[in-house]
């Protein structure tokens, strides 16, 4: 057979399946022409602003919002089982000053499906599956701001801080980072970009996840893979970027200038601007910024939010480029006065319960997700002994 003769895929490649749709889901709609977030049909700008992220959680999960007696019962179970057991540190305590945050991260939720009652049974029979899945889906939503809190404290050469009842996650993750229970407005904020990161199609790690799934893996296992994918410097890690960019700029008075010599070299780009899907300002964008104003106005910590709006102004200006949802998210995360380390996990914090909606629902209608390759590589050809080499 020819090089002209190979056999092509059924339908032209695509690179990295852009505009390839690979299946249904109920959980998040993104209009990237019209610049709308929607979960499960609710606009994302009242859910951030106006809801909990124990709400979204809630909605994600049964695509419905909760009425005030559910929420209530949502909210302790989860807040019930945020706690992890001792072993999960004596995992990642040798291992905290060798490896980053996510590493940490991707271990100690691997680690944690050893103690899961729940697990061994799912991966026996499909019956039954779904009530212990939901359970497991507690768990690790609830368990994973534990471990980023408590790994981020063991590469500090300090001990975990146990959760504490009666607290939103939102709350509970911030005192668990410092030992400090955050004011309203800090809460509120913090709170409001759980929400914002929650659930976004089928990007990289819920891709993965749903992949991971789809083989019949247990949830852990699914959770893993989108931890792993979101490692990656393509997919997590750009507010990191954009927080290192305006700490390396320092002054309000100098972004400007900064903006304009990055846009003045060859394929120059300013970190937290322009998105795979929007082809106009990212929604969440828009949320962050409102919130992130009020924030700083409460804290007197202004410095970032007015940096990022001079930027903001002359990227647009020069470019036309709106700001994604990672621009803004640094200058909130920095004024909280975070350490951008954490930046990325606290993504996983609030991406889990987009992850663990994807792999229910991937699970409850499932089917082997084998997509084709287009073979691009040598004809057929003889093969020659090793003597004849």
């Amino acid at each position: 057979m020819t090089q002209a003769q190979t056999p092509s895929a059924p339908n032209p490649p695509t690179r990295g399946l852009e505009g390839i749709v690979a299946g249904d889901t109920s959980k998040s709609r993104v209009d990237g022409a019209q610049g709308k977030l929607f979960y499960c049909g609710y606009p994302i700008e009242p859910l951030a602003e106006e809801g909990t992220f124990e709400e979204c959680v809630y909605l994600l999960w049964n695509n419905e919002l909760p009425t005030a007696a559910q929420l209530e019962a949502f909210k302790g179970d989860l807040l019930s089982d945020a706690a992890v057991p001792d072993a999960i540190w004596d995992v990642l305590r040798p291992l905290a000053p060798h490896q980053t945050l996510m590493d940490l991260l991707r271990t100690g939720m691997s680690a944690l499906s050893a103690f899961d009652p729940d697990v061994a049974a799912t991966r026996e029979s499909s019956e039954g599956r779904d009530v212990l899945e939901r359970r497991i889906a507690m768990r690790v939503q609830a368990r994973i701001g534990t471990i980023v809190t408590g790994a981020y404290r063991l590469k500090q050469g300090k001990a975990p801080i146990a959760p504490t009842k009666g607290q939103s996650l939102a709350s509970q993750f911030l005192t668990m980072l410092t030992g400090e229970v955050p004011g309203a407005g800090e809460e509120r904020i913090f709170d409001a970009a759980l929400t914002l990161h929650a659930d976004h199609g089928f990007n990289a790690s819920t891709f993965a996840a749903r992949v991971t799934a789809a083989t019949e893996a247990d949830i852990y296992g699914a959770v893993t893979s989108a931890i792993g994918t979101l490692t990656g410097r393509l997919h997590g890690g750009a507010n990191m970027r954009v927080m290192f960019m305006l700490q390396e700029i320092g002054e309000v008075d100098k972004a400007a200038a900064f903006v304009d010599d990055i846009l003045g070299r060859p394929k120059g780009r300013v970190m937290g601007f322009g998105h795979r899907v929007y082809k106009v300002e990212d929604p969440r964008a828009t949320v962050l910024r409102r919130m992130a104003k009020v924030l700083t106005d409460e804290t007197g910590h202004t410095k970032w939010f007015e940096m990022s709006r001079v930027i903001e102004d002359r990227v647009k200006e020069t470019k036309g480029i709106f700001p994604n949802v990672d621009f803004y998210s640094a200058s909130v995360y920095g004024s909280l006065e975070l350490d951008p380390e954490l930046f990325t996990p606290i993504f996983a914090v609030s991406r889990a319960s987009g992850w663990l909606a994807h792999v229910m629902e991937q699970h409850a209608d499932n089917r082997l997700i084998r997509p084709r390759a287009n073979y691009v590589g040598a004809p057929e050809r003889a093969y020659v002994g090793l003597s004849d080499r």
